[in-house]
């Protein structure tokens, strides 16, 4: 059963899921801004609660003997690329006194959760994250 299935089978739960992971249907919260312009306002915000934000590039280039070369978090090799992929922001963020490990992916103004396979595959690493302990969700 895939995403899409079981959101049928279970709407209540689905629901309870995006929401818990900010990706719940709502007016969008900056429509039109772009997600290099919601990141930088995320990492200012961030920023000034005492936090910290980096980006994580994620990806696969060749090296000068043609050899691949993979960086990103979670990204050890293409299979586990495709079922979870780690947020574009990682960082800490201070709770009562204690940094606690921050995954933000980073989605334009007016994205909606649509299920695909990569929204899913970062849905898995957000709730990773979560059921850790950490701060994990999608902004926008």
């Amino acid at each position: 059963m895939n995403y899409v299935e079981w959101s049928r089978k279970w709407p209540e739960a689905a629901a309870e899921l995006l929401d818990l992971v900010g990706a719940a249907e709502s007016e969008a919260q900056h429509p039109g801004m772009s997600e290099a312009s919601v990141q930088q306002r995320i990492r200012l915000q961030h920023q000034q609660i005492g936090g910290r934000l980096w980006r994580n590039n994620s990806g696969v280039l060749t090296d000068t003997d043609g050899r691949p070369v993979r960086y990103g978090l979670a990204n050890d090799s293409s299979k586990i690329n495709k079922l979870i992929k780690s947020s574009d922001l990682i960082g800490i963020t201070p709770v009562n006194g204690v940094g606690v490990f921050t995954a933000i992916e980073v989605k334009k103004g007016d994205w909606k959760f649509s299920g695909s396979d990569r929204e899913l595959a970062q849905l898995r690493f957000i709730m990773l994250v979560q059921s850790m302990g950490g701060i994990g969700r999608f902004q926008r």
